[in-house]
């Protein structure tokens, strides 16, 4: 007998692929494992309350969306035996990613037909849940920025990242880890449960989703010059490797400030008082995997970016020497 599932679609995902989604499904989807029901969202939130009131009515509730759409799923989920699905169609896409599911909207729906199911761990940061990566510094001062854009996408998004990388401080924090207390002037805290943000932008490339810890990745006072560089290992899983950053694993995260702090949760931004709590909840959450690695899909993203922060590299190198130049110090090529 087929089970009752819910499809949670977002009308105004990214790249609106979510559109065809009805003859999508009718093409794609096995009836005789899925008898499937499909309602829009209306607002902010409204994915939350769908899948919370779909608890016991349905087996399966599959987000139909970007990573906010399966966030707020995933939010209604967290605890119960309701297993949940990704037909990811947003620009991002960072759990989807991580769980190998295919971007092609049509083999995502065929890979659902496999029905290879796990346990996922999930976050708890201040009574909020998070399942793939939030955190606080320089990554949530463009959240913030790119909710205010009207713009949507990679492009647009890359376009702040890169002008704001040369304007942005580092900010004090006291973090608890492990029961030890540590001081750090960081330039981001990122909290990964998966490796990536999305957009195979790898944060945590070694981050696995199941293992009870999140990663803890402080990045340090990056020198200006080398943001093309740090901006090409964050793209080829080659981050972890850099000697501005440091990666802590933990099941129960404070960290501590004395001022309000600029977060996002899985990109949405958030502000909280001078303290964040998280916990680890381990195994919280009953999801569709596909056991394929995937092959990155090609787009201009990697090469936008390369180019984008290459430049902000330049003005830097240019600021730095005519900064010498005024205060008489020769460069290495004049010496």
């Amino acid at each position: 007998m087929a089970a009752e599932t819910l499809f949670i679609v977002n009308p105004i995902s990214g790249t609106g692929k979510q559109k065809r989604i009805n003859a999508i499904l009718q093409k794609s989807l096995d009836y005789s494992m899925f008898n499937p029901t499909i309602v829009l969202t209306k607002h902010s939130g409204h994915a939350t309350e769908l899948s919370r009131n779909a608890i016991g009515k349905y087996e399966y509730v599959i987000a139909v969306g970007g990573d906010g759409t399966v966030n707020e799923v995933a939010r209604g989920l967290v605890g119960s035996d309701t297993v949940m699905g990704i037909i990811p169609v947003g620009s991002g896409n960072g759990l989807a990613r991580h769980l190998n599911m295919p971007m092609n909207t049509t083999q995502a729906v065929k890979t659902l037909n496999k029905l290879l199911i796990k346990p996922i761990d999930t976050l708890k940061i201040n009574g909020q849940v998070s399942v793939n990566v939030s955190g606080t510094g320089f990554d949530a001062h463009v959240a913030h920025l790119f909710a205010k854009n009207g713009k949507r996408g990679p492009i647009p998004y890359v376009k702040i990242a890169a002008s704001e990388f040369m304007r942005y401080k580092s900010q004090a924090y006291s973090l608890e880890l492990n029961g030890e207390k540590i001081f750090r002037n960081a330039f981001l805290i990122s909290l990964a449960n998966s490796s990536q943000f999305g957009n195979n932008a790898y944060i945590s490339p070694e981050a696995k989703i199941d293992d009870g810890l999140v990663d803890v990745c402080i990045m340090d006072d990056i020198p200006k010059v080398e943001s093309s560089i740090m901006a090409t290992r964050l793209m080829n899983k080659t981050l972890h490797k850099s000697q501005h950053m440091e990666y802590i694993r933990t099941n129960r995260v404070v960290i501590d400030t004395n001022h309000p702090i600029v977060f996002h949760i899985d990109g949405d931004p958030i502000v909280f008082n001078d303290k964040i709590e998280v916990d680890v909840i381990p195994a919280s959450l009953k999801i569709i995997y596909n056991d394929e690695i995937q092959k990155p899909v090609i787009t201009s993203i990697e090469k936008d970016i390369a180019e984008l922060f290459e430049n902000q590299t330049v003005k830097a190198k240019k600021i730095i020497d005519r900064a010498k130049s005024t205060l008489g110090i020769k460069t290495k090529t004049e010496e």
